[in-house]
């Protein structure tokens, strides 16, 4: 796979962060970036956490190794939407091996992203197992203790009615938060936290910016999604976890809040719904059962 030209470090940030939500091995493949080098980037410009997402059992098995091998990792571990349509028939076994899989390390602090995705899964059979598998994993969130992290893309509606029926688990963030502000209150006042990522820096996206302005300091991430979602001025070129404080430096002036409390804010916000990170590893990392995969193929967001 052609690797990308990666765009320069942004000047570091004031205090250290949290990068709510991020591809590792995809960003890796993507960009010829390896994960050790992204996270010794990612420290040097403030970004001292991150959270690997995984998005089906392959994926999140290789968070689970990264977060075993590097202290500033955590791992949640999901069935994309997408994924889930997919399957058709393997999605329960599917599902099956990634129960197994949530209680197999103590460095698992989500279940996601899963939810609903409407813009790429459109006919009523994929959007059933959507369905079924968004339940699945509110369940596993609830049974584990977990934060649930929601995937939602033109979903909106069917995403709180979901949840509203399974019963709200106590930790939710919506990941690559796509709402406008009305939709945020909704959210809001079901106590989730809301994640922002570079698109809240793209000029068409007031709506967006507009629930940012409404979201209370300790309900509030900021995320990368890399590789995907690259924020102004880099739209278009390929993302990673150093590059957050171009987006958590417009989220502080768009709020007109000091830098330095924003990103301290944030990073008490992600340890709020993940926990501590600390510094233990565990003593025995899972091994990716498919090392080499390319995990962006045929994806243009996480």
């Amino acid at each position: 796979m052609t690797t990308r030209q990666l765009p320069p470090a942004p000047p570091a940030l004031p205090a250290p962060t949290t990068d709510a939500h991020t591809h590792l091995a995809s960003t890796a493949r993507y960009s010829g970036l390896a994960v050790a080098d992204s996270l010794a980037a990612a420290r040097a410009v403030g970004v001292t956490r991150v959270v690997d997402v995984g998005t089906d059992v392959a994926s999140s098995a290789e968070t689970v190794a990264l977060a075993g091998q590097h202290p500033e990792v955590v791992s949640c571990v999901a069935i994309h939407p997408n994924d889930a349509a997919r399957l058709g028939d393997g999605l329960e076994a599917e599902l099956t091996a990634l129960s197994s899989l949530a209680g197999s390390s103590s460095r698992i602090r989500g279940i996601g992203e899963t939810g609903l995705d409407y813009f790429r899964t459109r006919e009523a059979e994929g959007i059933a197992r959507q369905k079924h598998s968004f339940a699945a994993h509110i369940a596993l969130a609830k049974r584990h203790g977990l934060a649930l992290v929601i995937h939602d893309r033109d979903a909106h509606d069917d995403i709180l009615d979901v949840l509203d029926a399974e019963g709200v688990p106590d930790k939710v963030m919506m990941h690559c938060f796509s709402g406008d502000a009305g939709f945020a209150r909704r959210c809001l006042d079901r106590g989730f936290w809301l994640s922002f990522p570079g698109t809240v820096t793209f000029k068409p996206n007031e709506p967006l910016r507009e629930a940012l302005d409404l979201t209370p300091s300790d309900r509030l991430l900021v995320e990368t999604d890399a590789p995907y979602l690259t924020p102004m001025p880099l739209r278009g070129k390929p993302n990673a976890p150093y590059l957050l404080p171009h987006t958590i430096r417009f989220v502080a002036e768009r709020r007109g809040a000091d830098l330095a409390q924003v990103c301290e804010q944030v990073a008490a916000n992600a340890t709020a719904l993940f926990g501590e990170w600390g510094s233990e590893r565990h003593p025995d990392p899972l091994r990716h059962p498919d090392e080499g995969r390319d995990l962006t193929a045929g994806r243009a967001d996480g």
